[in-house]
């Protein structure tokens, strides 16, 4: 007896010099006592909607008070029922914990909650007994710093629990979409299981684990009267609705996330991804959500008219079932879905049926019109790498009238971006086709030939040099030798090859001829056109000073089109664009503000007068022009723009604006080339923009602009006073034989007679 008493105190004595010598050297916990865990960047639109986030981990931190009480409940009931009533080490559970690991009980953990805090706050991972001294010392030491509900509030929101989410509010979000504060006890359950094993109970990837799981902790959760038998009851027959992946955001933003990252980074450095910082947009959600899809679709309708290029790769399919769906499953992995674009692999295919197995084993079959865009692919005489067969991975896309259609991802891309031109705020911005598929955003870094759609700049400076709407300008053939370009020999031709004789300037715009655009540009002189451009923001050297800018040879970004389009819109003024209203940190302390841009004369580019006058003139082309089909779509009068396609078709513009919203649309190759013969800025991007238009300005009243001083209609047409008696009533071109020769402005006969002259030069 004594010798055994004499080997127990031995032991206690080694056990408390080893925490004599140990605990000094335990981490300091008063930090806790302010938990502050890394935060990420989060950015939303002007109502509060999440458009993304950028971190390492995934977090939204909740204070205890606003945990909601089911949550608790399920993570008490699992993990620590006993959380509130033990000093950080549960003897009863350890015990417990031993026999059930003795096989007489379901096997159980006997780590506390508190321990679990030490463990993943201050410790490592390896398991010996030296590392679990330090865990039961710094639990004591937890114990005696903090409250119960501290320690509780920060193992809710430090736990990983898989898809880069830490915490069970960001958990909550990941998995479900949703608010922790509107989890059901069903849900509870379902995210209570994952801190055991995030990965093997996670329920996008595990579901049968994770319901198995779940359906655990109702039971536990019951046994501990946390919820009632009835409670219990409905949690199990209740189907959860899992989100597909781990994005927790509703809207697809990706590109104005990644600028306001890029902005944020620029400001804070590294910290930007640990602080907590929320980002508030000037972004519309609804309207972004809009013009991303309105984008996807215009794309998609481009790409129906394209050439099929085959499969994306050919796999070798075994005999049995089971067999083939992991193999399919396997194989999808490398090609996911790419938004409503599918990926699926064939399973039996002739010139009237294909038959395909997408990743989660739902067979899709498609005939009749939904295999015309891969008709070559099913060809007898098809090329062995465009030949649709078993074991082809193929895309496909389900039509409105809910049948299958196979497709083929684009090769080519797009830009849209709206603005408010009345103060530059940024509504919408979709940068690409695909922000996965390619992060160059083409709204602020592409670098394209606006075409026709630059031509209303060359009008505007033409007004300010004594032409009218009603000039009179000869659409007839023009040649420019060498001599005269200083380079090559140029003839430039109108887009459909016609050539019309005079007509004025209004209808010269509005049918968008190159050689109205051209005349215009000499009587202004290409220096002076240069340097009115940049009034609009433009650069100097992106469009140099030759004749060729009247054609738009020049360079822009869709951004550059918005802010410049927005000068016409708003009366005149240059808005700068901006895309970040506030800054907040993570206790919502705004730490930057931004003020909303007033107008005022300082930011004056052109006359009122000459923004009027444009407008008028942009908005004959939404009547009766080139983009005639957005008054008649959308059925308002308050539409203005201009297409614009380039040389060879390489480019397609629409930019347009209504009072209260300025959009532009392009679309076009990285690499440019040709989008087609009969591919415009008309026919690609303005049913874009239409489609964006429809939804932007449901409930927007349709609006006029004021008449400004100086302006005055005469004869149904605008002028400016001084030119309202006739003085500039024009012709341009209607004499010159001589090769590029400068044009004449000589004074029109009376009214009565200029039907007779304009119908002898048709004739």
């Amino acid at each position: 007896m004594g010798l055994f008493t004499a080997g127990v105190l031995s032991v206690l004595l080694l056990v408390g010099i080893a925490m004599a010598m140990a605990f000094p050297n335990l981490p300091d916990v008063s930090d806790l006592s302010d938990y502050r865990p890394k935060l990420p960047l989060r950015v939303y639109s002007a109502e509060g909607t999440l458009l993304g986030e950028f971190g390492e981990e995934r977090r939204r931190f909740t204070r205890v008070q606003d945990i909601p009480k089911v949550m608790k409940d399920a993570v008490l009931a699992i993990e620590d029922a006993r959380f509130y009533e033990h000093g950080g080490v549960d003897y009863k559970g350890l015990l417990r914990a031993a026999l059930a690991n003795l096989g007489r009980i379901k096997s159980q953990g006997a780590s506390t909650i508190t321990m679990q805090v030490a463990r993943n706050v201050y410790l490592s991972s390896e398991k010996t007994y030296t590392r679990k001294i330090y865990e039961i010392l710094l639990t004591f030491k937890l114990e005696h710093s903090l409250t119960k509900d501290q320690i509780l509030e920060i193992y809710m929101n430090q736990i990983f629990l898989g898809n880069r989410a830490y915490g069970f509010a960001a958990a909550s979000e990941a998995y479900f979409g949703k608010p922790l504060s509107q989890i059901t006890v069903a849900e509870a359950a379902m995210l209570a299981g994952l801190p055991k094993a995030p990965s093997a109970y996670n329920p996008i990837n595990n579901p049968k684990r994770a319901k198995s799981r779940q359906l655990y902790i109702i039971e536990r959760m019951l046994e501990n009267n946390f919820i009632s038998v009835d409670q219990a009851d409905a949690a199990k027959r209740e189907v959860l609705k899992v989100k597909p992946n781990s994005d927790n955001t509703g809207v697809h933003a990706e590109y104005v996330a990644e600028t306001v990252r890029q902005l944020m980074f620029a400001q804070y450095g590294e910290a930007t991804y640990t602080r907590g910082l929320n980002v508030y947009t000037t972004l519309r959600a609804k309207d972004q959500a809009v013009a991303y899809s309105a984008l996807r679709r215009g794309i998609m309708n481009y790409e129906r008219r394209q050439v099929y290029r085959g499969p994306e790769k050919f796999i070798s399919l075994p005999g049995t079932q089971a067999e083939v769906e992991d193999v399919i499953d396997e194989a999808l992995q490398d090609h996911p879905d790419n938004g409503d674009v599918l990926a699926a692999v064939v399973l039996e295919a002739n010139p009237k049926k294909i038959q395909a197995m997408r990743a989660n084993g739902e067979l899709i079959e498609i005939t009749g019109e939904g295999l015309k865009p891969a008709q070559s692919g099913l060809s007898d005489k098809a090329a062995a790498n465009i030949k649709i067969r078993r074991g082809a991975i193929i895309r496909v896309v389900q039509t409105p009238k809910q049948t299958w259609e196979i497709t083929q991802l684009p090769e080519v891309e797009g830009a849209f971006v709206a603005l408010d031109p009345r103060d530059g705020a940024i509504k919408a911005m979709v940068g690409g086709f695909d922000f996965a598929k390619n992060k160059f955003n083409h709204v602020t870094q592409a670098w394209r030939q606006p075409g026709s759609s630059f031509k209303p700049f060359i009008y505007s400076a033409g007004l300010e040099h004594g032409l009218t709407p009603a000039t009179v300008i000869n659409d007839a053939p023009l040649f420019f030798s060498a001599g005269v370009t200083g380079g090559q020999a140029w003839e430039p031709k109108n887009y459909d090859g016609k050539f019309e004789g005079p007509m004025t300037m209004r209808r010269g715009l509005a049918k968008s001829k190159n050689m109205i655009s051209i005349w215009i540009l000499q009587t202004v002189g290409a220096q002076n056109a240069q340097d009115w451009a940049t009034r609009f923001g433009f650069d100097a050297d992106k469009h140099p000073a030759y004749l060729t800018m009247a054609l738009g040879a020049g360079s822009v970004t869709p951004m550059q089109m918005a802010t410049a389009y927005s000068v016409f819109a708003n009366g005149g003024y240059r808005v700068n664009p901006w895309l970040v209203a506030k800054i907040t940190d993570q206790n919502n302390k705004i730490l930057v503000q931004t003020p909303v841009p007033v107008i005022d004369e300082s930011l004056r580019a052109i006359d009122a007068r000459n923004a009027f006058v444009m407008d008028s003139l942009l908005q004959e082309v939404t009547r009766s022009g080139t983009a005639a089909r957005a008054q008649a779509t959308l059925k308002r009068t308050d539409l203005y723009g201009k297409t614009g396609t380039t040389n060879d078709s390489m480019d397609a513009w629409f930019a347009g604006f209504q009072p209260s919203l300025a959009a532009i649309t392009w679309i076009g190759y990285d690499t440019p080339k040709k989008l087609g013969d009969r591919e415009t800025g008309g026919g690609l991007s303005l049913p874009v923009w239409i489609d964006f238009m429809s939804e932007a300005l449901k409930g927007v009243p349709v609006m006029e602009y004021a008449v400004p001083e100086g302006v005055v209609n005469s004869g149904g047409e605008w002028f400016y006073n001084e030119y309202a008696a006739g003085a500039g009533v024009a012709s341009l071109g209607l004499n010159d034989s001589a090769e590029g020769a400068a044009p004449q402005v000589i004074p029109l006969p009376p009214e009565d007679e200029k039907k007779k002259i304009l119908d002898l030069f048709k004739n």
